[in-house]
């Protein structure tokens, strides 16, 4: 058994792991980055880079379908799986080839494979039996897929977003279990490339969604394409020779059963905390048994250890996982000198049809308890010029600013080009705005963003008008 000893143990070689490296090794040269499996990205190898890949798929797919609209008529095509799987692994390896030639940039007495347990606080041990003191630590362990238990009954056909863009061909058929932001966009993707898909869900949540009418919207939309149910009741789930049968209720309450070929578990993600034998670190855990941290330092406690990135669950997003990555690198690096850091405005985008998107701050309970007074404002686009143009106009956003000081506080849509109106609306938080100063901005005609300007107006006849009076809360909730 041999013993090393360093400045800074990063446990994780991914996105998070990758840049708390980078900063840490401003301050010392003492650095190990730790990777368990294999050194890469989730984004890169099974998340969003592949999906995109797949999604973009299926997007050319229904422009084709869809052309006929606009008077264009395609005659037959057909969709090549074995070839869109083939270009899916393509470009999902050289992005991995990627990451991997900036892995081997990193000097190899400061990079290891191998996994890595706290054995006592700021002692790990790793699977060999070698020892590794560290002076601090930053934990960036990143997720995997949750399987819940019931799933299970599917044997050999279940299968998780992180296998399938291993497919060699499209399937015939996929059941999705699980509705979140991995559950649409891939569910979607694969009815548009010609899959028969199905959706069930548990609760009636639909993605990210907050806001009823939205969420009406949404479900429209994704319904035209395969059948959904965000509060199904499943009976069964049992394997065939030929896949996966699954007893449910249909939409008029009547029993049926349904045999696909693969079943996919979307039904979340969990931290890879579980076997980090976290038990023997001295540091406190929650309730889901993630080290308990700062979200402005990202320490532990009072202790020497960081975390970072999907690991510490707190916003599963890759830009998220580099900007924690950096603090928590940063931090780890100049120990005992740490520094606290403003949150980047939140932003969220799934890249389903229509996009939905979450920017900023969001009217809930906690907002209300802690005396906020959010009005907020609205558009429909179903009527918006140039969504009718394109033949999207389907969608709806939903603006929030602050009675008082009349600042933009953030937003919520299902729509077209939400991804980019997201971006414009996120800085808008981000530089503190309001309502008044982002009408002041130029809109050109017709774009879509004319629909923001819509949304923008309602909201500052809002903000004019005054809060309604204290208990009346009737027109300050989100939908109006």
């Amino acid at each position: 058994m041999a013993r090393r000893k360093v400045d800074v143990a990063i446990i994780g070689g991914g996105t998070a792991g990758m840049v708390a490296w980078r900063q840490a090794r401003k301050h010392t040269e003492s650095v190990l980055m730790i990777e368990g499996d294999r050194f890469g990205t989730t984004c890169a190898r099974v998340g969003c880079m592949p999906s995109k890949l797949l999604i973009r798929a299926a997007e050319a797919a229904h422009e084709v379908r869809q052309s006929s609209r606009f008077g264009i008529e395609h005659g037959e095509y057909r969709v090549d799986g074995a070839a869109v799987m083939a270009r899916v692994r393509r470009y999902r390896d050289q992005f991995v080839d990627g990451v991997l030639e900036t892995i081997e940039k990193i000097p190899a007495e400061q990079r290891l494979l191998a996994r890595a347990r706290f054995s006592a606080p700021m002692e790990l041990e790793l699977e060999n039996g070698d020892r590794i003191d560290a002076d601090r630590i930053v934990i960036a362990t990143g997720s995997r897929s949750h399987v819940v238990p019931m799933l299970k009954a599917a044997g050999s056909r279940l299968i998780t977003s992180e296998a399938i863009f291993d497919w060699t061909d499209l399937p015939e058929s996929v059941a999705v279990f699980g509705p979140g932001v991995i559950g649409l966009e891939l569910g979607q993707a694969l009815a548009r490339l010609g899959v028969r898909v199905r959706m069930f869900g548990v609760g009636g949540r639909l993605g990210p969604i907050r806001d009823s009418k939205i969420r009406e919207i949404a479900l429209e939309a994704f319904n035209r394409d395969f059948p959904l149910d965000p509060d199904a009741r499943v009976h069964e789930i049992s394997a065939s020779e030929q896949g996966v049968d699954i007893r449910f209720d249909d939409a008029h309450g009547d029993p049926v059963s349904e045999g696909f070929e693969w079943l996919l578990a979307a039904t979340g993600r969990r931290p890879n905390v579980d076997d980090l034998g976290l038990e023997h670190s001295g540091l406190a855990l929650d309730e889901r048994g993630v080290p308990r941290f700062d979200p402005f330092t990202l320490q532990c406690g009072d202790s020497p250890v960081f975390i970072a990135g999907d690991a510490n669950e707190d916003r599963p997003l890759l830009h998220e996982a580099a900007n924690e990555g950096r603090l928590a690198g940063q931090n780890a690096g100049s120990w005992p000198q740490i520094r606290a850091r403003d949150r980047r405005t939140p932003l969220g985008i799934v890249f389903t049809d229509p996009q939905i998107i979450q920017v900023g701050e969001l009217p809930d309970e906690a907002s209300a308890e802690a005396g906020r007074r959010i009005a907020s404002g609205s558009i429909s686009f179903r009527r918006q010029g140039r969504s009718r143009v394109m033949g999207r106009n389907l969608g709806r956003l939903v603006v929030h600013g602050e009675f008082g000081s009349g600042r933009f506080l953030g937003a919520e849509m299902a729509g077209p080009a939400a991804e980019h109106i997201a971006h414009l609306l996120a800085w808008a938080v981000e530089q503190k705005l309001t309502v008044a100063r982002m009408l002041e901005m130029p809109f050109y005609h017709p774009v879509i963003e004319e629909g923001v300007r819509s949304a923008l107006y309602d909201l500052n006849h809002e903000l004019k008008n005054g809060p309604p009076p204290a208990g009346d809360c009737t027109d300050c909730g989100p939908g109006v």
